[in-house]
């Protein structure tokens, strides 16, 4: 199911270019969370509550089939992890920066959720892009050779 989400699925970092194994476990400090939906379920939303009304905030229950949803949970998981670090203004950071912005966005009634009930996920409808006219947008790719 994890693969269903290809880019959204960001509980991994993109490993780092020239770092060895050994230098990354002795640089980095050990997660309190091992996934975004760990952090999600024990640390995010019994801090963040709100009254869901589906009018003035909207949620999934099923919020793992919503892409953005995933993607900004796990944003908010890993600046968390990154940010608990920092004893002095840290959390302040994280709840001003990550956890306020990303989730009154999710909740917004017209967000991500738009089309779900209380307690009924809904599919949503995805934007459907039209191909821009060859050359429009050239491959940056292909200049950095």
């Amino acid at each position: 199911m994890a693969d269903d989400f290809g880019l959204f699925d960001t509980d991994a970092p993109a490993p780092s270019p020239g770092t060895s194994e050994h230098e990354k476990t002795e640089k980095a400090p050990a997660l309190v969370y091992g996934t975004a939906e760990e952090f999600l379920q024990e640390r995010l939303l019994p801090t963040y509550v709100r009254s869901v009304t589906g009018k003035s905030a909207r949620w999934c229950i099923q919020w793992y089939f919503h892409p953005e949803a995933v993607s900004r949970v796990a944003a908010m998981w890993r600046s968390w992890e990154h940010l608990r670090l920092d004893p002095a203004t840290g959390m302040s950071v994280w709840w001003r920066d990550h956890a306020d912005h990303h989730m009154r966005v999710l909740l917004d009634p017209q967000g991500p959720f738009y089309n779900c009930e209380m307690k009924e996920h809904r599919d949503p409808e995805h934007l459907e892009p039209r191909k821009a006219p060859p050359g429009w947008f050239p491959d940056e790719r292909k200049s950095e050779q």
